[in-house]
């Protein structure tokens, strides 16, 4: 698949995201061609890939490819696809990289066109750890989907799941970094204020994340065991606030990408 030009309709995080991840298993095509209303983004672009031929060009040029990523969020999305009806190729493949919007209401904003995957994308897929659920449309070949896992590999897992469990997936797995990122970076400064060597910090972090997940996932215990493997919980007076507020917040997010 890569011997085309992969063309990105929004050159935002995503786009670079996952090029970034490309680049780094020395896996980015001769050419990408991204449209974006932003100049800027698409310089940014080219600012992290500089051995990448990156065209910018019109939505017509971008959607005429034979893989076309459509990189925007929810509400950009439909007016955009109205813009790309009559211009996709009928043996193209369009790659929706956004929640909410189903692929039958893909098709029928772009009058007919089935050749249709959707996929949750995320942020570790630029160090190519990404868990990345794809769902297929029904009007696919599956020459297709097989390039397009073959594609999605390069980024990390890829496994095909329901459509229907995308939304739930972008809320889990898309969104999920942002809940841990910010209380890892304040452990990271924690650990240097208390003298460690700045070198050692990210390892230990690292690997007592991959630790902690493995065994929620491979030990065999209840998650109250897991809980009661450590007996001193210094944050613990706080948990029941942080779990509500879990709870509140991203069950009314679910909400609104599956209405």
């Amino acid at each position: 698949m890569n011997e085309h030009p992969l063309a990105f309709i929004g050159a935002g995080r995503i786009t670079r995201i996952l090029l970034c991840g490309l680049q780094r298993v020395g896996k980015l095509p001769g050419k990408v061609i991204v449209c974006d209303t932003d100049p800027a983004a698409v310089e940014r672009l080219r600012s992290v890939l500089p051995g990448c031929d990156i065209a910018s060009s019109n939505l017509s040029e971008a959607a005429s490819q034979d893989t076309v990523f459509v990189a925007l969020h929810p509400p950009a999305l439909l007016v955009t696809l109205g813009e790309m009806r009559g211009v996709l190729r009928p043996d193209a493949v369009l790659v929706s990289l956004a929640p909410k919007w189903t692929s039958a209401r893909i098709t029928a904003a772009l009058g007919g066109f089935e050749r249709i995957a959707r996929a949750i994308p995320g942020a570790p897929s630029i160090v190519n750890r990404g868990y990345n659920p794809i769902a297929f449309a029904p009007g696919l070949p599956e020459p297709v989907c097989e390039q397009l896992r073959g594609l999605f590999k390069n980024w990390g897992a890829a496994p095909e799941v329901p459509e229907r469990d995308l939304e739930a997936y972008a809320v889990l797995i898309g969104m999920g970094p942002t809940y841990l990122w910010y209380q890892l970076y304040e452990l990271a400064d924690l650990g240097r204020s208390f003298g460690l060597a700045p070198e050692t910090v990210m390892p230990a972090l690292t690997a007592m994340v991959e630790g902690t997940s493995r065994t929620m996932s491979e030990s065999g215990l209840s998650p109250t065991e897991v809980l009661d493997l450590i007996p001193v919980r210094p944050l613990e007076a706080i948990a029941p606030n942080v779990k509500a507020a879990y709870h509140s917040t991203l069950s009314e997010l679910y909400r609104k990408l599956t209405g």
